[in-house]
């Protein structure tokens, strides 16, 4: 059985580096033999956070699509950008409207369980967004994922993909493909012991 990963990028802007990165990140995962779904948050948007509005209103189905969309896939692959060192306002929010499911309905949903989650990020400068990925990690953590140790920072994003999308730099490269081998090796032990 192939691994279902699901890949986004924690950036809706036009031309966002995390949306390339994750680009590469789908077509290196589907040569080294995944079963892949690409989506944008632009799709899903969402209210900030808010449990009184939780409260009143429910989780938002916008919410609800993206929890079942990560509870059908074994392996997540997300590509942030770095604000101030940190997490996207974007990507933040949701995480944590998924995080408040736990019902689809009359059915237990868990969309977080289980989960192998694999980061990379971007930026123009000389870190590649790596700072942002010692937050994110720790935020994937607490909802209950396993986050595999590689990750791939891409520095000078500016200069980092060529015309066909793909990186410039050799070393990039073999660092998404080492994510992405590391990925799907760990999603396949991970369903292998349900």
């Amino acid at each position: 059985m192939l691994p279902r990963i699901l890949v986004f990028a924690g950036s809706n802007r036009t031309g966002a580096y995390s949306g390339k990165v994750a680009n590469v990140a789908l077509r290196t995962l589907i040569e080294l033999g995944a079963e892949v779904t690409h989506i944008s948050l632009v799709d899903y948007p969402l209210p900030l956070m808010d449990q009184d509005l939780e409260k009143e209103k429910g989780i938002p189905d916008n919410a609800m699509k993206l929890g079942r969309l990560f509870s059908a896939h074994d392996g997540i692959l997300i590509a942030s950008p770095e604000y101030n060192s940190s997490i996207p306002p974007l990507l933040k929010n949701t995480i944590d409207w998924v995080s408040r499911i736990s019902r689809d309905g009359d059915r237990p949903l868990k969309p977080y369980s289980g989960k192998v989650v694999a980061l990379c990020s971007s930026s123009e400068g000389n870190f590649g967004g790596a700072r942002g990925l010692y937050h994110l990690r720790s935020v994937m953590m607490n909802v209950g994922t396993q986050i595999i140790t590689e990750q791939c920072s891409v520095v000078h994003a500016q200069e980092a993909f060529a015309e066909d999308g793909s990186f410039t730099d050799e070393r990039t490269f073999k660092s998404m493909q080492r994510v992405c081998q590391s990925l799907i090796d760990h999603t396949r032990y991970a369903v292998s012991r349900r």
